[in-house]
C-alpha cells in the first residue's frame, strides 16, 4: 500500500513540475505560437468562391422570405380568430 502511494506521489510531483514548466513559457512566446497556429489552420480552410457565396446568400434570403410569409399568414389567422372570440364574449 505504501509503495503505491509513493509511486503515485512521484507521478503527481512529475505532472506538477511539467505543468509549472509549461506555465513558465513567456507570454509573448505563447501569443506568437497561438497566432502561428491560427494562421496554419486558416491555410487549411476551404474558402468558397464568389459564385458559391452569392448562391448561398440567395438561398438564405429566399428561406427568410418563405418563413416570413408563413409567420405572417399564421399571425393573421390567429389575430382574426382571437378578435372573433373576443367579439363572441362582448
Amino acid at each position: 500500500m505504501l509503495a503505491k502511494s509513493k509511486e503515485q506521489a512521484k507521478a503527481n510531483a512529475l505532472t506538477k513540475s511539467q505543468k509549472n514548466k509549461k506555465n513558465n513559457v513567456k507570454f509573448g512566446t505563447r501569443v506568437k505560437t497561438f497566432f502561428r497556429n491560427v494562421w496554419a489552420e486558416l491555410k487549411n480552410v476551404h474558402w468558397p468562391s464568389r459564385k458559391q457565396v452569392l448562391v448561398y446568400t440567395g438561398v438564405v434570403l429566399v428561406t427568410i422570405l418563405i418563413v416570413m410569409v408563413i409567420l405572417w399568414i399564421f399571425d393573421t389567422i390567429f389575430s382574426i380568430s382571437i378578435e372573433g372570440l373576443l367579439e363572441l364574449f362582448k
